[in-house]
């Protein structure tokens, strides 16, 4: 499986993911300085020309570097588009994307072939998320460059099917870029990811929990005090099923173990919950794999770690 040239920058084969509210050009600058790929949601940009200022900014820092740093140079840059006709200014976010050529465009909830096209007509990649092999063809045929198949554990809005399931069967007939989502927050786990057939590692959680990061001081502490026991799976807070901090939940006044199922916005919770809690700025998305961050720290810090994790882990395959 041969990647897109424009992943040859990688200093290791992750993507951090878009994390909504939290990730900023703070954090993606960082990210890809430090040989990631660094991503946020066009929707973290707010009001909508301010996505311009962002990318600007990104494409700008990010050249200084590489002029600074010839033997070092950044990795390529990721704007989350959600696709879906919830979100009313995509279109707009798509024309700022194309006006600065963004690399690499990750769609979610919904596949467009216009857009695919678009995307490749100025060279850039499109990954689409998806959480079973039906969707995962569905993206291919509308001209997707490659795939992230979202696993359970996956913070936030993640899957229910093992990795080691969504990515055999997709593997079984797409040949392209696999980035792999789902629990994945060590060095150990890229190189576990990458042996089942994945190219690459897409990792969210652990980003929150880092200086860099746009989050509330408690949600990064919550993420490094967090284990996979912590996690709750629900559909109550959005609609559609996700990963969520169980202290959160209860911040909330919610009991997360007898949470109903359904919309937050018509339930009765009476004097014992707040139906005034938001899922992602009050109800704290979160991986499985929140185990493995100990404390908060530099995102510099953190790909340090993870590459020592990850040569570690393929030294102990070769013995």
């Amino acid at each position: 499986m041969t990647l897109p040239a424009i992943f040859d920058r990688l200093r290791l084969p992750i993507i951090a993911s878009p994390l909504f509210l939290v990730s900023g050009p703070d954090l993606v600058i960082a990210q890809c300085k430090a040989g990631i790929v660094g991503s946020f949601p066009a929707l973290n940009a707010r009001p909508q020309t301010i996505l311009d200022e962002w990318i600007h900014r990104i494409t700008e820092e990010l050249a200084a570097w590489n002029r600074d740093n010839p033997d070092r140079p950044a990795a390529p840059f990721a704007v989350n588009q959600i696709v879906h006709k919830s979100n009313n200014r995509w279109e707009e976010d798509m024309a700022t994307c194309e006006k600065w050529q963004v690399p690499i465009i990750i769609t979610s909830l919904g596949a467009r072939e216009d857009l695919n096209a678009a995307v490749t007509r100025w060279g850039g990649v499109t990954l689409h998320d998806v959480v079973d092999d039906r969707f995962a063809r569905k993206a291919i045929e509308k001209g997707a460059t490659g795939l992230i198949p979202v696993a359970a554990g996956a913070g936030g809005h993640a899957g229910k099917l093992s990795p080691f399931a969504i990515v055999q069967e997709i593997r079984e007939w797409f040949d392209g870029p696999v980035a792999l989502s789902g629990s994945i927050a060590n060095g150990g786990a890229v190189l576990g990811a990458q042996a089942m057939g994945a190219d690459l590692a897409y990792i969210g959680s652990p980003w929150i929990a880092t200086f860099e990061a746009n989050a509330d001081e408690g949600y990064k502490q919550g993420i490094v005090e967090g284990a996979a026991s912590d996690i709750v799976y629900s559909n109550l807070f959005t609609g559609v099923h996700g990963n969520y901090l169980r202290q959160s939940i209860v911040n909330a006044g919610l009991d997360p173990d007898n949470l109903p199922e359904g919309d937050i916005s018509t339930m009765n919770f009476g004097s014992g919950g707040n139906t005034e809690a938001k899922a992602w700025r009050d109800i704290w998305g979160s991986g499985q794999g929140v185990g493995a961050v100990k404390a908060v720290e530099s995102v510099a810090d953190r790909v340090d770690r993870l590459e020592r994790e990850y040569l570690a882990a393929r030294a102990r395959l070769a013995l």
